[in-house]
């Protein structure tokens, strides 16, 4: 899990993605109340510094999510998507984006069967 938070290539699973969001949710409300309580002009500053680099790390694990399902990662500005991506499930094996991180229907089964198995 968390392998390449910043790239846009790949799939990832709803658990990754779900953990993701809620990060980001937590770590923008403390901010909040930093700013709140703390009153400071600077605080803005050191806000944008936490949150540009979170917000990055949404989106890319969103556009991986969103290749997870089959689709593109601009599916992710679908309003109310973001139910879609944590609930529904991964396409079944392999496809344009990589193999299924579950790693369910990625190989053939029934040709491995009956094969010795290799150490």
């Amino acid at each position: 899990m968390f392998k390449n938070i910043f790239s846009f290539e790949g799939r990832i699973r709803r658990t990754e993605y779900g953990l993701t969001y809620i990060g980001y949710i937590i770590i923008a409300n403390i901010s909040d109340v930093l700013e709140i309580f703390y009153n400071i002009k600077t605080s803005i500053v050191i806000k944008l510094i936490i949150l540009i680099p979170m917000l990055w790390i949404l989106l890319a694990q969103g556009a991986k999510r969103c290749h997870d399902r089959g689709n593109s990662g601009w599916y992710q500005i679908i309003p109310f998507y973001v139910f879609w991506m944590i609930f529904a499930d991964s396409d079944h094996g392999p496809n344009e984006y990589g193999e299924n991180p579950k790693g369910i229907g990625n190989h053939d089964d029934i040709e491995d069967i009956g094969k010795p198995i290799e150490f």
